[in-house]
């Protein structure tokens, strides 16, 4: 175990089961048992405890009535080597529903033994040191993963990317604690000298310049997992419902030659170059009587300030307003080219009608994405939270190393904060307020 300290974390006495594949028909399905009771439940269901960690052939059968319910491999996984670190067990049978529903009947009948919640797997294996609290959140990133990039950084998160770089950076921080600690234990021993300062800040530096250095990392790791989110802007009738139906391939806006069509924000998400992308048709920009175009016209305001990027679309070449946010970079469009044959300088010219240059747009999208997550390959924030402890752990430096000579009790709560900071971001210590929103993102069988 990791060091995991949850305050009234004990461990569960009931076995729990639950389907790992997916519901409906299928060629085969997946059951997954975890708890004390696995050694019982496969003595009664399969005739025997097959040989762990290999793969059995095995006949299913009710143990209330000895009737077989099918035929497939069954494997155990005893504790602690298991995924949960508990006693676990696999059934792969054939995927019929009558098959998944005798066998989840069999298992019902059992004492302490009941359905698996959501996420119940995945939190007996945190709750068991098997994985940190990052860890978690990377294997429920790689389930959600819908590309490429996706993919990639949340299986770097499931190898502990994260939990490396921050136990790294506690150790030193826990061998500044000490020497602290032993100037105040042996302040009166005459024999104790006193700490170097410099050896202190020496200690202190390194850890505070990599935690700076992440978070100047900005939303790399953030724009991978979320996605980048690009606003579709421009007055009525400039295209912009056709081109995110161009983009999006399929009609996911109504597109009308009347002006005010759009009046609610629309998103479409979308694989680009193997980067997720949210693309946001809007309503047109426009001063309008309409009460409900202006809430619409409010609403695009609002997206467009918190977009990654800004499309600014217009049939004839009409520069973006000065209103537009000016810390997110904007494109101007110049759309309908298929109409006019021309373009506007500093314009690219496209055309969701015939595709004109739509592939290009494509490309320069899929590359803004690679510049916006270049250093996501290195970086290890994704998500919010560890945002928020990347920056606590690091103020905390701050106040350490701008105090250095002071008295050694201030310092040694100021570098107590920090160290509090990265365990809560691995999951030592105060963290039980977020463990029901992540483990309740996992689906059942997990």
């Amino acid at each position: 175990m990791r060091g995991l300290e949850l305050s009234g974390a004990t461990s569960a006495p009931e076995t729990i089961y639950a389907l790992a594949s997916g519901t409906g028909r299928a060629a085969l399905a997946v059951l997954r048992l975890s708890g004390a009771g696995v050694p019982k439940i496969l003595a009664a269901i399969v005739g025997k405890v097959p040989p762990a960690r290999k793969a059995s052939l095995a006949t299913f059968a009710d143990p209330a009535s000895g009737e077989p319910i099918d035929r497939g491999l069954c494997l155990y996984f005893p504790a602690p080597a298991s995924f949960t670190g508990e006693d676990c067990a696999e059934f792969h049978v054939h995927g019929g529903p009558a098959v998944i529903a005798a066998l989840l009947a069999a298992l019902a009948n059992f004492p302490k033994t009941r359905p698996a919640e959501a996420g119940e797997f995945a939190r007996r294996a945190f709750e068991n040191g098997k994985l940190d609290l990052t860890e978690v959140e990377g294997l429920a990133d790689l389930i959600d993963a819908e590309t490429e990039m996706q993919r990639r950084q949340a299986l770097r998160q499931t190898r502990g990317a994260l939990r490396h770089k921050a136990e790294s950076w506690r150790s030193k921080l826990l061998e500044a604690a000490a020497l602290l600690e032993a100037e105040i234990d042996f302040a009166d021993e005459a024999d104790v000298a006193p700490l170097a300062r410099e050896a202190l800040a020496g200690l202190l530096a390194p850890v505070r310049e990599d935690l700076v250095a992440a978070l100047a990392q900005g939303r790399a790791g953030e724009i991978i997992r979320e996605g980048v989110t690009v606003v579709i802007a421009g007055p009525p009738n400039a295209g912009k419902s056709t081109l995110l139906n161009a983009l999006a391939r399929r009609e996911a806006a109504i597109v009308s030659p009347l002006p005010g069509t759009t009046r609610d924000a629309i998103e479409v998400h979308l694989d680009i170059g193997g980067f997720a992308f949210v693309l946001i048709d809007t309503a047109g920009l426009r001063e309008t009587a309409d009460p409900i175009e202006r809430i619409g016209v409010a609403r695009a305001r609002a997206r467009a300030e918190a977009a990654d990027l800004i499309l600014w679309l217009s049939e004839t070449g009409a520069p973006p307003p000065a209103d537009l946010p000016v810390e997110v970079p904007v494109w101007a469009l110049h759309s309908k080219s298929d109409l006019d044959g021309g373009a506007t300088p500093g314009f690219l010219a496209i055309s969701a009608e015939t595709g004109a240059n739509l592939g290009l747009l494509t490309e320069k999208l899929a590359g803004f994405a690679r510049a916006a997550a270049g250093e996501a390959e290195s970086g290890v924030i994704t998500r919010e939270r560890h945002r928020r402890a990347f920056l606590a752990a690091a103020t905390a430096l701050d106040r350490t190393l701008a105090g250095i000579g002071g008295p050694v009790e201030l310092l040694s709560e100021d570098l107590r904060a920090a160290i509090e900071a990265l365990e809560s971001l691995i999951g030592r210590i105060d963290v039980e307020d977020v463990l029901g929103e992540i483990f309740a993102r996992f689906c059942i069988g997990k």
